[in-house]
């Protein structure tokens, strides 16, 4: 039986700390919980840490901006942070870009660009629910 990562809140901000690698059923396990915390929580941002993870491969690779890419469409960003040399020199020797994605090397960094973005962009008056009073 494959084991769900968890999904933990810190505010607007969801954590996703993955501690192994992960197979192909976790990783789309983890893409529908998150997918329903974000909407549950309400949340803006969401860290995806993978310090511990040695090895991606093409699927978890391309899941992780798909995770990225879904968080989008519910109004949160995603950073992943904690990436070691050898995986982004997988990823890119695989010609993944994880394009949309942003990466940090840190989880306190992270946490600075989540911030930041959402300064910048306000996240909060462009919620669709805001926008029609609920």
């Amino acid at each position: 039986m494959t084991e769900r990562v968890p999904v933990l809140r810190i505010g607007q901000v969801l954590l996703v700390s993955i501690q192994t690698d992960l197979d192909d059923q976790a990783v789309m396990l983890l893409q529908d919980d998150l997918a329903a915390a974000v909407v549950d929580a309400g949340a803006h941002g969401v860290v995806i840490d993978i310090t511990a993870v040695e090895i991606v491969d093409s699927f978890v690779g391309r899941m992780l901006a798909t995770i990225a890419s879904i968080s989008r469409l519910l109004d949160a960003q995603t950073v992943v942070v904690g990436m070691r040399p050898a995986v982004a020199i997988t990823l890119v020797e695989l010609g993944l870009s994880l394009g949309g994605v942003r990466t940090a090397l840190t989880l306190d960094k992270g946490l600075r660009v989540l911030e930041q973005a959402r300064a910048t962009t306000g996240f909060e008056g462009a919620r669709p629910d805001a926008a029609a009073g609920q």
